[in-house]
């Protein structure tokens, strides 16, 4: 009698446990509490990469309140038009972003893939950018460090020792970090358009989509501060 018990028991668990959603990992009870689980852990890492970050942009603004006029000087050797456009470029991928993740959530996984497509094209677009920048200063000797001193090129002179090695330290140390991070961005927005394409999302499982979206706005919005920072200095 308790055999055919247990075996009652044993063919319910088991019934339960296929009922579960393919997505649903072992360790949750139910689909809601792993998108909660899945965000907050996301929220969590948002901060520290934020709290990174302001140790950076403490650094600048100490320098900018020690040395305004190094800053002032050395910031024209930066390219506003390139900064620009890389601005342009990543305030679109936001858009294009949020459109995917929007349609992942209403179930159009084929217009998401497209618009997942579309935005690594724009982070894609940041780096190539990024790359003649970075060519154009090490070409005109730009360079942090002391490498600075051994290649003083464009008229660049040093009003004194350290000033702009200071400054191109900074600006390669934050833009590079941030640099860094898009090229992850970009990582996992190809992961995404992958399981994408194979099917791994719907209307009632859309968790990662959103927070590689969380990421990918965060670094957008870390560019929007660095951009006038560095490059429109008053």
């Amino acid at each position: 009698m308790s055999t055919a018990v247990d075996a009652g028991q044993h063919a319910e668990a088991g019934h339960g446990h296929d009922a579960h959603p393919a997505y649903l990992q072992h360790h949750f009870d139910n689909p809601q509490q792993q998108e909660g689980a899945a965000k907050l852990g996301m929220w969590l890492f948002l901060g520290t990469e934020l709290l990174m970050f302001s140790g950076l942009f403490l650094a600048y603004f100490y320098m900018r309140s020690q040395y305004p006029e190094m800053v002032h000087e050395y910031h024209e050797y930066l390219n506003k038009w390139m900064g620009a456009l890389n601005t342009l470029f990543l305030i679109t991928s936001s858009l294009t972003m949020a459109l995917a993740v929007r349609s992942a959530q209403v179930g159009k996984a084929k217009l998401s893939g497209r618009l997942l497509l579309v935005t690594i094209a724009f982070g894609l677009a940041f780096m190539v950018v990024k790359y003649l920048e970075y060519s154009a200063k090490f070409e005109h000797g730009l360079l942090p460090g002391d490498a600075f001193a051994e290649h003083v090129a464009g008229g660049v002179q040093a009003g004194w020792y350290g000033g702009p090695q200071l400054f191109f330290g900074i600006y390669f140390i934050m833009t590079g970090l941030h640099g860094v991070h898009v090229l992850i961005g970009i990582g996992l927005l190809v992961w995404i358009y992958v399981k994408t394409q194979r099917g791994a999302f719907s209307g009632n499982y859309y968790t990662p989509v959103e927070n590689v979206g969380l990421y990918w706005h965060l670094v957008d919005l870390i560019w929007i501060f660095l951009f006038p920072l560095l490059y429109l200095v008053k």
